[in-house]
């Protein structure tokens, strides 16, 4: 649900502000909002924004050029609760020749309850070649107007996730119809919701994700098969790898991914 009150002025052009309901089928036994569809509100909020602000795929599509995501981390507190309203406030924090850096922060409409926030990495590239493209060259370099440094994003930097040969290799699945997006490959919140499907339900009886990261190393489609190896590095914190598999390339690393709890 975007919301429709997002005003456009000069102290609030750079950021932008949509609203999203935590619709109960979205949320987990504990009647708050699972992580997948909170990053999948996430990537709504920063398509609104960049369309809003004519550099976003209702401008690209049509020149056979599209956002991907690169790297995502969140960082939470607590989660919107079911049938609570939520805002997902947006904005570019630096863009440069190939890659932009984009902020989040998720709040109550009244801002008295911050949820958390989040940081991530965007690339362009061409829909027909996958090659990466110059972001400067659309519009001019468009997205450079509405640039904001000064706007708080308080959480740590995106993680550098290291696997040891010691991983364990928890999971083997196959990809569907359904894991498919608009770009032709297994969709970005995909594998968030594989990642945390890795713990069984009675570890989330006592556990709370309080940080996820995860970094998108390759593109996987239809067809691959997809091997989860895990990595304990304490009691609260794993690293996990998602390697692709088929008959043609062998098997290839398409995800790292970080994932921190509370107890």
């Amino acid at each position: 649900m975007k919301s429709t009150d997002n005003k456009k002025t000069e102290s609030t052009d750079k950021i932008g502000r949509y609203g999203f309901l935590a619709e109960p089928f979205h949320c987990d036994f504990s009647k708050k909002l699972f992580m997948g569809h909170l990053g999948n509100h996430l990537l709504n909020a920063a398509d609104f924004h960049s369309n809003d602000r004519d550099f976003g795929m209702n401008y690209l599509n049509p020149i056979h050029k599209t956002w991907v995501l690169s790297r995502l981390a969140i960082e939470m507190t607590d989660m919107p609760a079911a049938y609570e309203k939520f805002d997902v406030e947006t904005w570019v924090e630096s863009a440069m020749r190939y890659f932009t850096n984009r902020n989040f922060r998720i709040s109550s409409p009244d801002d008295s309850t911050v949820y958390g926030y989040g940081r991530s990495v965007w690339a362009m590239i061409d829909t027909e070649t996958r090659q990466p493209q110059n972001i400067m060259e659309i519009r001019d370099g468009e997205i450079m107007r509405y640039i904001d440094t000064e706007k708080e994003c308080p959480i740590g930097p995106l993680s550098r996730v290291k696997m040891s040969k010691d991983a364990e290799l928890l999971r083997t699945i196959d990809t569907h119809y359904s894991d498919v997006d608009v770009n032709g490959h297994i969709n970005s919140v995909k594998y968030i919701e594989h990642v945390i499907d890795l713990f069984p339900i009675d570890w989330y009886k006592s556990h709370r994700i309080k940080r996820f990261d995860i970094a998108y190393v390759a593109e996987s489609h239809y067809g691959d098969q997809l091997k989860f190896y895990r990595e304990k590095v304490d009691d609260n914190t794993f690293h996990i790898r998602i390697c692709k598999s088929n008959s043609e390339t062998g098997e290839t690393e398409v995800v790292r991914s970080m994932v921190r709890f509370d107890s």
